[in-house]
């Protein structure tokens, strides 16, 4: 069968499909019916807002079929956006929208290429001149109790799971199974299966995405709680509360996809290593750490899935899998890592995910590895992923980062047609491609490149997978509804995560302001002033509210606020500093808003430069000459370096805001003045703006070699501006061992106690003892404390060795002044292991030391005795690995060093 038989066979199928994404879900009979349209041209729509009643997204998408599908809910007007979605309203809104030259529509329609299906943010807006019926929404239906599906042996309940949907796939045409294999898949009209959109987020609270349908406000469903970004809660290093939020974001999400108004998947989170500084999305990661990455991971993951991978609230997706960490050429890089730096830190959060969580999905990312992409290495994906770390349940599945598929053979030039790349990728384990390559299986079919059998393999994984959050059956997470999004608790959840993550890097006894302070009148200046979406950073949704930082200062009736934007984010207009400098000079406090926002690192835009941009750093300069008290509040995911700023003595005050998101004003203002303290830790390290002329921004290796200085806290050898894990408090805290290690412990009986048989698996997350801490507040001021627990050795293992690896934390609440607490860091023989140049994690004996805090606090030495032991054995890439069409190994495109 051709392409385009495949096509015309999808439209014929689906031209009559009728399941509204707001809710409303009707039957799948055949109908007459048919809608007249006239086009009314090509509008930007920059924030899909245009038409925000309906919403369908099918891969199968085209002007007719969106009319139609819209004028038999009785709407009057149907927009195609992205190739895949229809969008349906009564009446258009074009607030935000704006007409634009036709050739803007320029996505062609996958299953009519003759026709537009508008673009990225651009819709082709139709109007419907004949509509009928009324919408209705009676939220998502559970596929079995629909017909003609209901009647199908996929819904005998008499059945097992592995029956059921083997009936399903072996019930489905090969059109139907092509296209069901990507993100907008189309589901069956001929035997009543639903489509379904698998391209959902949830980085920080329910984001905008293909599946994802915000409605209007104020109606339900118009918005979902939006927490601060990773980054920031990371920098709280609170487990418990990292699963708190994960557990609210899960339970939104459901209560969306219940209704219709989202999927029951989500691809989040986002668990790569922030290993250069200049990286645009470091920002949704928990940092540059791997130990900390693995603990986010352990608590964000069943927070979101809940605790039963058959019964899940929502399907998690930990992406990208693997060494993705760049967005400068993104679609075509080829990274070679050593097999130590693979181990130790590209692979070790995917690990922690797919091992110790029970994740339901991986997503597959852009780049190659050792030459080939990562959505077509078996080494990733079948030696590493489902093999060794027993990815390999019938609910798991693997999709491909948006067009990573195409990629492979349009940017990596790997194969040499697109049907080639569809085939490698399917081979080597990708279930579903987000984009339209997998259209192409037909071909690769007739060619013998790949089989029906695999095919089938893939829907098996996708379907059940959906099994597993109530798709087709329902499930204990069925009820939740709108009532369960925004509620207070999730509100005041938010403000938390604001306050424990922002972080105090200067402070000369400015802070906190008190309540009873003596300024009369305050100058907020800076662009992130009034802030308000700008604080929720990438990959975020709509919130049910945004207090902005002016919002929450001209709340305070303590003071008089006088607010000047004074400059732009990156522009070298100057012409805002005299209202700026006017508003200083008449108060008493200058509380300086600046940073970095999405304008300068996002998804696509890595940094240049670690600078402060230079318009904001000479108005802030400015303000530091006027003699008066003054604050400057950092946002931006990516760290800036703060050098001069820390030397400017007319600076008192310097707190990291990261991006805080709907609480982020409130809860600033909070901690400036003093209701709350601040304790949180950097998860970065700061570095100085010349390291971005000393490492080139492609070379991915860790560790130091000759002149190369090295990544992250664990392995650079120069001098940081600030280092990883810093964090000043408003108080003083003193510090004593209440219980230590032992002096000595054998390597051979620590491992002999983490097997449950001899000879057995090692459960390597097994504490093996608990360090304690006796930590006192001996200053003034209630606060939290961080406890974080470094390792280093000097002789154990092979050199280079790390300076210190971080390998317990925690984090006490409110200890109040002259009181103690005790914190528990408890050691796991996988924080004791270090990858050798196999990749394999070995226990090396040798000297140790502890150390509590970022200068060390508290120390403590050990001894490992013993012989080395191997914990972990990572798999070696085969000599080489077979194809099914002609591939081309791409070289190292990394400007590593040596």
């Amino acid at each position: 069968m051709t392409q385009s038989q495949v096509l015309r066979a999808a439209t014929n199928l689906l031209l009559s499909l009728i399941v509204v994404n707001t809710g409303a879900q009707a039957s799948f009979a055949e109908t007459a019916y048919n809608a007249s349209k006239s086009y009314l041209g090509c509008y930007l729509d920059p924030k899909v807002t245009i038409l925000t009643a309906a919403k369908l997204s099918t891969i199968a998408m085209t002007p007719q079929y969106c009319a139609t599908w819209c004028g038999q809910r009785g709407f009057e007007y149907g927009g195609i956006e992205f190739g895949t979605q229809c969008f349906c309203g009564r009446l258009p809104d074009f607030s935000t929208a704006s007409k634009t030259n036709d050739t803007s529509c320029n996505s062609r329609c996958s299953t009519e290429p003759s026709s537009s299906c508008g673009g990225t943010y651009v819709m082709s807006l139709y109007k419907i001149s004949n509509p009928q019926g009324n919408l209705t929404n009676n939220g998502f239906v559970p596929a079995c109790q629909t017909q003609p599906l209901s009647s199908h042996p996929i819904c005998d309940t008499s059945s097992s799971i592995a029956e059921r949907v083997d009936s399903l796939v072996n019930s489905l045409t090969l059109e139907e199974k092509i296209l069901n294999v990507v993100d907008a898949s189309a589901g069956s009209v001929r035997l009543g299966l639903p489509p379904y959109e698998w391209w959902n987020e949830a980085t920080h609270g329910v984001g905008s995405a293909p599946g994802v349908q915000f409605t209007s406000k104020p109606a339900n469903f118009s918005y979902a709680t939006s927490f601060p970004a990773p980054i920031l809660t990371a920098a709280s290093f609170d487990d418990a509360l990292i699963r708190e939020i994960a557990k609210i974001i899960g339970r939104e999400g459901r209560a969306f996809a219940n209704n219709g108004f989202s999927g029951f998947d989500f691809w989040a989170p986002n668990i790569n290593g922030f290993r250069d500084p200049r990286w645009g999305r470091g920002q949704e990661t928990p940092g540059e750490d791997s130990f900390v990455a693995q603990s986010y991971v352990r608590n964000f993951i069943p927070g979101l899935q809940g605790d039963d991978p058959k019964d899940k609230q929502v399907i998690a997706t930990c992406k990208h899998f693997a060494v993705y960490d760049l967005e400068t050429g993104r679609y075509g890089n080829n990274y070679n890592p050593t097999q130590q730096d693979l181990s130790d830190y590209f692979l070790a959060p995917f690990k922690t995910c797919v091992r110790d969580t029970d994740v339901g999905s991986v997503m597959c990312s852009y780049n190659a590895v050792s030459g080939i992409p990562a959505c077509a290495n078996e080494y990733l994906l079948d030696d590493v992923l489902r093999k060794h770390w027993n990815f390999s349940a019938d609910y798991h599945y693997v999709v491909s980062d948006c067009g990573a598929v195409t990629d492979i053979w349009q940017y990596h030039n790997f194969t040499e047609t697109e049907e080639g790349a569809a085939s490698v990728a399917l081979n080597a384990g990708v279930d579903l491609e987000c984009g339209s390559s997998y259209l192409k299986l037909n071909e690769s079919l007739a060619a013998n490149q790949t089989s029906v059998k695999i095919l089938d393999q893939s829907l098996t994984r996708l379907y059940s997978a959906l099994f597993t959050v109530g798709f087709l059956d329902g499930g204990k997470y069925s009820d939740l509804d709108f009532s369960d999004v925004s509620t207070p608790a999730a509100q005041a959840l938010a403000y938390e995560a604001a306050v424990e993550g922002m972080t105090l890097l200067k402070n000369d006894n400015l802070l906190p302001l008190g309540s009873s302070h003596k300024y009369k009148s305050v100058a907020v200046i800076g662009p992130f002033g009034n802030a308000t979406t700008q604080m929720q950073g990438d990959y975020s949704g709509n919130a049910p509210f945004i207090i902005s930082p002016l919002e929450a200062f001209e709340s305070y009736h303590g003071w008089k606020v006088n607010y000047a934007l004074g400059t732009e984010i990156n522009n070298q207009n100057t012409t805002g500093f005299g209202l700026a400098l006017e508003a200083a000079k008449k108060s008493d406090l200058i509380i300086y808003l600046g940073g970095i926002d999405n304008s300068m690192e996002s998804e696509t835009l890595d940094r240049t430069s670690l600078t402060w941009p230079q318009n904001q750093l000479d108005l802030i300069t400015s303000l530091s000459k006027l003699s008066k008290s003054m604050i400057v509040v950092q946002f931006g995911g990516g760290q800036v370096d703060d050098s001069l700023l820390l030397k400017n003595k007319g600076i008192q005050a310097l707190v990291w805001a990261g991006y805080p998101s709907q609480s982020g004003g409130s809860a600033l203002f909070d901690v400036l003045l003093g209701r709350r303290s601040l304790a949180g830790r950097l998860p970065v390290t700061q570095y100085s703006a010349s390291y971005a002329d000393q490492v080139s921004i492609f070379d991915i290796n860790l560790r130091p070699d000759g002149s190369y200085p090295g990544r992250t806290y664990k392995w650079y050898t120069g001098k940081p501006v600030i280092p990883f894990g810093y964090g000043l408090h408003y108080t003083k805290f003193e510090f004593q061992w209440r219980e230590t290690l032992d002096h000595e412990y054998n390597i051979q009986q620590l491992v002999a106690s983490s097997q449950r048989i001899s000879g057995g698996p090692i459960n390597d997350n097994t504490p093996f003892t608990t360090a304690k801490v006796r930590v006192r507040n001996v200053g003034h001021e209630t606060s939290d404390y961080v406890s974080l627990l470094f390792l280093s050795s000097q002789n154990a293992g092979p050199t280079p060795r790390p300076n210190k690896s971080l390998v317990s934390y925690s984090r006490l609440h409110n200890i109040t002044s002259g009181s103690e607490q005790v914190s528990d860091l408890p050691l796991t023989l996988g924080s004791l292991a270090r990858a050798d140049e196999n990749g394999s994690l070995v226990i090396f004996p040798g000297r140790y030391k502890i150390a509590l805090d970022v200068f060390d606090s508290l120390t403590f030495e050990f001894t490992l005795k013993g012989n080395p032991a191997v914990i972990d054995t990572l798999p070696m890439p085969h000599a080489q690995y077979n194809f099914t069409v002609p591939v081309h190994i791409q070289p190292a495109s990394t400007e590593a060093h040596g």
